[in-house]
């Protein structure tokens, strides 16, 4: 299909793909895996009542369908996947081509009577931290039957404020361990039960943690703050050095499990829930044309949520 861009976020992995922390796959590249349009066309094999659709795009762009891993379930894992605005170009443009079966409808985000949602801005967030928060959530081992259940979430941006919605929509408590004041205080705005910085501990042991932050040091802070049994998920596509871990830590199946990509069956689920949990995004507009400057304030921290490029003319 041939979409016409209306909205793109921008995500973190966009910068660590324009620095060299994720060596580029293919050169030239058009980022952006956030995107928000309206099918303008369809190729030969696309039911023709796809033009005029709202549709999404997430950063799994493309699987080969025949892997164990795509007959499995487990697409994310597939060997021969493509990932939009590192593969194959991306939403930071008027238009873009993607598979139709890797599309998401959206039009029921964007019925005023069914969501919260009214712009195609509001809805692009949804579709990389809050996919992968959903995601994260999952591999942690939280779920909609996991009511009482204490979650760490091991810092604050935009991906851990979505992933925070879902657990609240859920019945599980939320703490926060964050790098700055100002973050530690919309976490509680927000409900956390409690929340502090990097230098403090929860105050109980936790069932289950994500962490947000691409730092080591946090993976394991999370990990000293498990009760038995729980799994801290690491919500990062690129990670700096893991320090040396404690058995004593790990001890008593404590798990550390990574989050690698997202399945087409998480998007769908996550974008069902979105209207029933009152989820809400928070961000900044930017133009088009402010791509590199939403790059250069996201390298410094000066964004509250995240950016969005309106795309549209």
């Amino acid at each position: 299909v041939l979409i016409e861009v209306a909205a793109c976020g921008v995500c973190r992995t966009v910068l660590q793909i324009a620095t060299g922390d994720l060596p580029p796959r293919k050169l030239p590249i058009v980022p952006g895996h956030q995107v928000v349009g309206r099918v303008i066309e369809v190729g030969a094999d696309v039911d023709r009542a796809q033009v005029g659709r709202t549709v999404g795009l997430v950063w799994l762009a493309e699987t080969c369908g025949e892997c164990r891993y795509c007959l499995g379930g487990r697409e994310n894992l597939c060997l021969a996947a493509r990932f939009t605005g590192w593969d194959v170009d991306g939403g930071y443009a008027t238009q873009v081509v993607a598979r139709a079966d890797f599309a998401f409808d959206l039009t029921d985000l964007l019925t005023p009577k069914v969501g919260p949602h009214r712009h195609p801005t509001d809805v692009a967030p949804l579709l990389c931290g809050g996919v992968i928060g959903y995601r994260s959530l999952r591999v942690a081992g939280v779920t909609p039957e996991s009511a009482g259940l204490k979650l760490g979430l091991f810092g604050f941006g935009a991906s851990a404020r979505l992933a925070q919605q879902v657990a609240h929509h859920w019945g599980v408590e939320t703490y926060v361990v964050t790098r700055s004041p100002r973050e530690v205080e919309a976490a509680l705005a927000s409900g956390a039960v409690w929340a502090g910085t990097y230098d403090r501990r929860p105050p109980t042991s936790l069932d289950a943690a994500v962490t947000f932050a691409p730092v080591g040091t946090v993976v394991v802070a999370a990990l000293k703050s498990l009760d038995r049994g729980g799994c801290v998920a690491i919500n990062a596509i690129h990670l700096d050095d893991l320090p040396p871990i404690d058995y004593n830590d790990l001890w008593w199946e404590r798990q550390i499990r990574s989050v690698a990509n997202v399945t087409r069956t998480d998007v769908v689920e996550f974008l069902s829930i979105v209207a029933k949990a009152g989820i809400q995004t928070e961000y900044e507009e930017l133009p088009l044309s402010a791509a590199n400057d939403a790059l250069a304030r996201l390298t410094v921290g000066d964004v509250r949520g995240s950016f969005v490029l309106n795309c549209g003319s």
